[in-house]
């Protein structure tokens, strides 16, 4: 979700879902260190609870890492070993890790020795030729060992040296029996599952077996789905589109007068009223005026006016 789940997303998901642990953009240790922290790691303390996403294969940088996000207060600290881009690959971080489970370990050990809060794990179920019923397990058995207890389990293997990383997100077959039976096996770690859940049904029907869902670009893509995850999943109230866009137009005057280009925070709300009347229109009219440089809030305004117009005069 790297350029998708930055700090305006999240807080616009936050107004769908009061619940839902979101999750930061993959960052490096390295820039996590290095770099500008209050850009990469900055957040709104509205967006509780928050997890850091990092990338890294060295043990220390990695400790070193999750400790600059453990003070900047994030929630939850995670290792990417899941992602298959030909740049994450090149850096010797992401999926390729798969292959090399003791060092895996080894960076959970020690970001695990240097923050308070869980350090969780994200992987496939393997990765070229790997058996999945063998490097899951080995994967799970080795960072369990190291104390790990949270895992999130793409539930397909990823292809590196063939396919993109989207046809990664889609070729694969999914195995959700596999997940299902690792979890069987080991009652005592908290096992999430991600890949192809693309609705609340499907969600439903993987939480019979599991601790919990990870929901990516189905939710970014309609994050309408996010309102009914409070009332659905967490025994809470429901969410109404209309109220969470309110406050996210409140978010949106507050930071468009701190200077945010107000492109940088409607791009993650196009998706949002998929298949209602007057959606295209919506889309239309931000994708064509929220890029000019004074924009502001009335842009966002004269966008959802679309949205009380019949399907039949657009």
């Amino acid at each position: 979700m790297m350029e998708w789940t930055d700090r305006h997303c999240r807080m616009f998901h936050r107004f769908l879902s009061a619940n839902a642990l979101l999750y930061t953009e993959m960052v490096t240790a390295q820039a996590v260190i290095r770099g500008d922290r209050e850009k990469l790691l900055g957040f709104d303390a509205r967006e509780h609870p928050v997890a850091l996403q990092l990338g890294g294969s060295d043990p220390a940088l990695l400790a070193e890492a999750a400790k600059i996000g453990e003070d900047y207060g994030y929630d939850e600290i995670n290792l990417n070993v899941g992602c298959p881009s030909d740049r994450v690959q090149s850096g010797k971080f992401g999926a390729c890790l798969m292959l090399e489970p003791e060092l895996v370990a080894e960076c959970a050990a020690a970001m695990l020795a240097k923050v308070k809060v869980p350090v969780t794990i994200k992987c496939r179920i393997g990765v070229d030729e790997q058996e999945p019923e063998i490097a899951l397990r080995t994967i799970i058995a080795a960072c369990k060992q190291a104390g790990v207890r949270i895992f999130v389990v793409h539930a397909r293997k990823a292809i590196l040296g063939g396919l993109s990383p989207r046809e990664n997100r889609e070729i694969p077959p999914l195995d959700y029996e596999l997940v299902y039976a690792v979890k069987r096996e080991n009652p005592d770690l908290k096992i999430v599952i991600n890949g192809g859940i693309a609705s609340l049904e499907t969600a439903e029907a993987c939480l019979q077996h599991l601790d919990g869902v990870m929901l990516g670009r189905a939710a970014y893509q309609d994050p309408s789905i996010l309102a009914e995850v409070d009332a659905r999943l967490f025994g809470g109230a429901p969410v109404s589109l209309d109220e969470a866009m309110a406050k996210f137009r409140d978010y949106v005057a507050e930071k468009r007068g701190q200077g945010v280009p107000l492109n940088a925070m409607t791009r993650h709300i196009l998706g949002v009223f998929h298949g209602k009347p007057g959606a295209r229109a919506f889309r239309r009219h931000l994708s064509e005026n929220a890029t000019r440089y004074e924009a502001g809030v009335e842009v966002l305004d004269a966008a959802l006016a679309h949205l009380k117009t019949p399907v039949a005069a657009l």
